[in-house]
């Protein structure tokens, strides 16, 4: 809507995890880091936690596209599956052809003989799960029998949890303590700080075709970390939406009131932590409409 009128490309704070927006912070490249280290030392579990919002799907992505090419990855983005299911899945990631009605024996010897096809080729395998705090404990437990499966030298399968820090309680249940003593890597994954979120802003409008002088004045900027705690996800939304009141005004940059209305109009601190409970967009599309009718008028 507003991208012609700002010299963009493209939306640049759309929510969707597009790993060419990837935003090198501490905190993104320490956990990018974390994770090829781990990977490469072939063993246990490797877990990422972060609150909603603080980019883990986009880290999960970006790695896989680091990773190279001695990595086969597997990538389930919504672990909350049952034992069986989730064995299928990993199956259909790992492009294992299974019978119509392979019992669970058979199933599993399927997935050892790809494991080891892959690992002759010199492969190693990484299955990493998003939003890992949903996984069933039952079916956390399949997985950790799964990482018994190794070579002289190495494991055949290695896993990487993506999860809010819910998935730390969830780790602490007494029947997968095994697996909670396998997590050999851990990164959480925390907000931007101030100057690392006007980065951020600067980066992401650069990579959406931005070339122009300061589009977010300080006061915005300071506004816009004050609302959104340094959450990208949080950044993105209050940031587009500023970007489309000031498009609606005609204005060239955004100021600290296009900021306001748009955290008004987008969230509401809770009272414990870094949580945030999205209202509903009406305002926002209403002004939008009302911005987008007159300019079209003009």
């Amino acid at each position: 809507m507003y991208s012609k009128h700002f010299g963009l490309r493209e939306a640049p704070f759309s929510i969707t995890p597009d790993t060419s927006y990837f935003f090198t912070s501490p905190h993104s490249q320490e956990a990018l880091n974390t994770l090829l280290v781990a990977a490469k030392s072939g063993e246990g579990f490797i877990k990422i936690t972060g609150e909603v919002g603080t980019g883990k799907t986009l880290l999960c992505r970006k790695f896989i596209a680091t990773v190279g090419p001695d990595f086969v990855t597997a990538y389930i983005p919504n672990p909350y599956l049952e034992p069986r299911t989730l064995m299928l899945a990993l199956a259909d990631e790992l492009e294992v052809a299974l019978e119509r009605d392979v019992d669970q024996h058979q199933l599993l010897k399927s997935i050892t003989h790809r494991l080891m096809d892959l690992a002759r080729q010199g492969k190693q395998v990484l299955l990493l799960l998003d939003e890992a705090q949903a996984i069933p404990t039952e079916s956390l437990e399949a997985l950790r029998l799964l990482t018994n499966l190794e070579t002289e030298k190495r494991k055949l399968l290695q896993i990487v949890l993506f999860g809010q820090p819910e998935l730390n309680q969830h780790l602490q249940a007494n029947s997968i303590r095994q697996l909670a003593q396998r997590i050999t890597f851990h990164y959480h994954l925390g907000p931007l700080s101030r100057d690392d979120m006007e980065y951020y802003l600067a980066h992401r409008l650069r990579v959406a075709g931005y070339g122009g002088g300061r589009l977010f004045s300080r006061s915005a900027i300071a506004g816009l970390y004050k609302s959104s705690g340094g959450i990208p996800r949080l950044v993105n939304i209050m940031a587009n939406k500023a970007l489309m009141l000031c498009y609606g005004e005609g204005k060239q940059q955004v100021t600290r009131r296009h900021v306001n209305l748009a955290a008004h109009d987008t969230v509401t601190p809770q009272v414990h932590g870094l949580r945030w409970a999205w209202m509903a967009a009406a305002v926002s599309l209403l002004i939008a409409a009302c911005g987008l009718t007159w300019a079209l008028s003009k």
